[in-house]
């Protein structure tokens, strides 16, 4: 663990959440979360909200798939009716915190972290984001443009959902994995709504670089092309060829290969969760030398693929033995279902839009406008220690203590891989 010692709510609020059996991972990412400043939830946001239509097919979650206390439920926001898990909702007025999943996962993923976090005083809002579970309004193919699936663009969902329930600030903002990248500029640009931040697994590196200074400069004006990058036809010359799964999951065939497994989304889903978990005992990583082919190799096969396999062909050798299975606390069969059932209807192409918009030039040129933008608010960044999302691409760990001028810590947690709320059930 690398950290400075928070205190405040920090101090205050860590000791009452252990006493809430939640896993350690829970009290960290819970704790994080509670300690930063700025609570300040005003009513009436006034807001318009939009709506659209549902299907009749999608009701909120049985009550018997959740903990007592926390309730499914949809809030209509300009072009979506969101699907969201409530927690802290019976006490009016209190500060609020949102969750922000990541991929392939849904809202249902906070359920163990919700109601210590309500119970330390706050309204806590966890929404299927869009692309995602039964959350609606976001029907898209892959020919279609992934606009709406851009950074900006749900950020604004965020902002839109917080102002539904009535919020003009919220106390802090929590995202793992995609959801951490979310959180992050949810709160690098509006740092007055979003007014603290928890990053989990993916570190946050800053805006993207816009070049300066390049007036006199031979072909100046010209911008590198995302396309173009050298790196992943190295890394197709290696021996044996390779790919990143990030470039995988922005092709066409990705959603097909995970949507229609051979051996059917919920074996896929085991898979691929068990073998990004610390309960995979090759997950141990490492700082990687530099951003290049040969180093990014050294990466598990589930980071950099073998050319040749999808991802369903990549986690399946990797199924975990019944035994094993049944005696996986982080993760019944029964939770499993409830991921498995969504993404069964779904798809995962919703998801998938979210890295074919990392490969969109235009869309980074977007983000470019806050280039040598700082984020500003407290922040935290909590991951694994058997998690390579960490150290994937070199150098981002450590540009956190630069481009988050507040960080209070980075904390690697022992026993947990990928940072899922709902991996490492020990306390």
């Amino acid at each position: 663990m690398e950290s400075r010692t928070p205190g405040g709510h920090f101090s205050q609020i860590a000791e009452p959440l252990r006493r809430h059996a939640a896993t350690r991972r829970c009290v960290i990412q819970g704790s994080a979360a509670l300690f930063l400043q700025a609570m300040l939830p005003l009513p009436d946001a006034g807001t318009d909200q939009g709506s659209v239509s549902n299907p009749p097919e999608l009701e909120p979650y049985d009550r018997a798939l959740l903990p007592v206390g926390i309730r499914s439920r949809f809030v209509n926001v300009p072009g979506l009716r969101m699907h969201v898990l409530e927690a802290g909702f019976n006490v009016k007025d209190q500060p609020c915190i949102v969750l922000l999943h990541g991929f392939p996962e849904l809202a249902y993923s906070w359920r163990k972290v919700m109601l210590p976090i309500a119970a330390a005083g706050f309204h806590v809002i966890a929404p299927d984001r869009r692309g995602y579970g039964r959350t609606s309004g976001w029907d898209v193919r892959y020919e279609d443009d992934p606009g709406p699936f851009s950074i900006l663009n749900q950020v604004r969902d965020i902002v839109t959902l917080t102002a539904a329930f009535g919020y003009r600030s919220v106390a802090a903002v929590i995202g793992h994995d995609f959801g951490s990248s979310i959180a992050a500029w949810c709160s690098l640009v509006r740092p007055d709504v979003f007014r603290s931040v928890v990053m989990m697994s993916a570190p946050f590196a800053g805006p993207p670089y816009l070049p300066f200074n390049t007036a006199n400069s031979p072909q100046s004006g010209t911008s590198a092309n995302l396309q173009a990058d050298p790196i992943y036809d190295q890394l197709a010359s290696l021996t044996p060829p390779r790919k990143h799964y990030q470039k995988y999951f922005a092709t066409r065939k990705a959603n097909e290969n995970i949507w229609h497994p051979p051996q059917g989304v919920h074996s896929f889903l085991r898979a691929y969760y068990h073998m990004k978990s610390a309960d995979w005992k090759q997950n141990t990583p490492f700082h990687l030398k530099a951003r290049t082919a040969t180093e990014w190799a050294k990466l598990p096969r589930y980071y950099v693929m073998d050319l040749n396999k999808g991802m369903a062909e990549t986690v399946g050798p990797e199924m975990p033995s019944a035994a094993a299975i049944a005696g996986c606390k982080w993760l019944t069969e029964d939770e499993l279902r409830v991921y498995s059932n969504e993404y069964e209807r779904t798809g995962f192409q919703g998801g998938l839009e979210e890295y074919r918009v990392r490969f969109i030039d235009k869309y980074r040129a977007e983000l470019q406008l806050f280039s040598g933008r700082t984020l500003d608010v407290p922040s935290l960044f909590i991951a694994g220690k058997s998690d390579w999302g960490v150290y994937q691409n070199p150098g981002d760990f450590e540009m956190m203590q630069d481009v988050c001028t507040r960080l209070a810590g980075r904390y690697l947690v022992d026993g947990a891989g990928t940072g899922y709320s709902k991996n490492n059930q020990r306390k």
